[in-house]
């Protein structure tokens, strides 16, 4: 089916992801999940986070590092881009979406009928769960820790997570995940690399696991931060779709292209599967004229990646020298973000740094705490390590 036809039966299909936001809350019928708002997304058995009350939040942040943004962008490419198309604003933008779809497939090395566009990876994350979960049954494979979107939304309409702890260096343990596999089993979640961990798993032994474990069952692959692993040994798992492979490879503008309000993603799948999935919802309907056309620039503008990859290293180094001294031991992160534990409660570590102006994420993993920065810009680093340097 062509990607018109794949359209047509989309705008004909039910509107299953207007419940989606809800469904993610614990709001469906009889889901077994209800709204914690001390814990509002990592909800596993290995992870707790922890969220300030409105009231302590400081006047002031003066760096923002809790949300894993692109502090460079967008770039002055897709600015433009989109001062000079919001004139158009007022049409919808169904053959701006195509042309996007072609330089994406270009650059992926497919046909433009393996894209389905979505506002941000995240949501084609909830479409592939609720689609695939929708009849309340069967189980989802994921290492834990690991980005929860997606499973959230399938147990929220009755499926059952099987989470495999990651191994010692935070990698995904595959043995163990396939070993998980069962006749139930819908689908197999792999980030990587991870979030929240920013762990890596080699690219060669991914490889190898995809292409055998999706003869069995769908295996899904979110490269949201992928383009940022610097000295990293992976590759996209986009080449096993031209042998067929039933692989699903999620990748975001909100990274690397520092778009995260713009609200722009992808996923790269089979025909066959995408069609699963615009039988029940329409790919790129939430995606702004506008938003197109940001994405189409961004991804012509490999100055501004390359700048972003180096200064994001560069950041990095700087964090990794100056925990070094304070005698933190972190793990070693290939994304935008870098997780390590700390030596007081979680909660108290948000309300001390957030004192300071510092805005950053806190967990409970396996019950002891532990902080997750964010890369900004150098001055924001130097305002976290600052920060950080007199807790007490």
């Amino acid at each position: 089916m062509d990607r018109r036809n794949l359209l047509k039966s989309g705008l004909m299909a039910i509107g299953g992801m207007t419940l989606a936001p809800h469904l993610s809350m614990g709001a469906f019928a009889g889901a077994p999940l209800s709204l914690d708002p001390e814990n509002r997304i990592y909800r596993s058995p290995m992870v707790r986070e922890y969220f300030l009350p409105d009231d302590l939040k400081a006047p002031k942040i003066i760096a923002k590092l809790n949300a894993n943004e692109n502090p460079y962008g967008p770039p002055m490419s897709a600015q433009k881009a989109v001062a000079d198309s919001v004139k158009n604003g007022n049409r919808y933008a169904w053959k701006e979406m195509y042309d996007l779809i072609d330089k994406i497939a270009k650059k992926e090395g497919v046909t433009a009928d393996h894209i389905m566009m979505g506002p941000g990876s995240s949501d084609l994350l909830e479409k592939v769960a609720l689609v695939t979960f929708m009849k309340g049954k069967g189980n989802i494979v994921s290492a834990d820790p690991c980005y929860m979107s997606l499973v959230q939304v399938a147990k929220s309409v009755g499926a059952t997570w099987k989470p495999v702890p990651c191994t010692d260096d935070w990698s995904h343990d595959l043995k163990a995940m396939e070993a998980a596999i069962d006749s139930e089993t819908k689908l197999v979640y792999v980030c990587n690399p991870n979030n929240p961990t920013g762990a890596i798993t080699k690219g060669q032994d991914l490889l190898d696991f995809c292409s055998r474990v999706s003869e069995k069952v769908p295996v899904f692959v979110d490269e949201a931060y992928i383009e940022l692993a610097v000295g990293a040994d992976t590759q996209s798992m986009v080449s096993l779709l031209t042998q067929k492979k039933n692989v699903i490879v999620a990748r975001t503008f909100s990274k690397i292209m520092g778009m995260a309000g713009i609200r722009v993603g992808y996923m790269v799948a089979l025909p066959s599967y995408l069609e699963t999935i615009n039988k029940i919802t329409r790919g790129g309907m939430g995606i702004s004229y506008t938003s197109i056309f940001a994405a189409s620039a961004s991804l012509d503008d490999k100055d501004f990646q390359g700048n972003t990859r180096k200064l994001n290293h560069e950041a990095k180094l700087y964090l990794y020298e100056n925990l070094d001294k304070m005698g933190y031991k972190y793990i070693p992160s290939y994304t935008n973000f870098v997780l390590f534990p700390v030596t007081i409660p979680a909660k108290e570590l948000l309300t001390k740094l957030n004192a300071k102006g510092v805005s950053v994420r806190a967990f409970d993993i396996l019950n002891k705490p532990w902080c997750r920065v964010s890369l900004g810009t150098m001055d924001e680093m130097k305002a976290f390590v600052g920060a950080l340097g007199q807790l007490s």
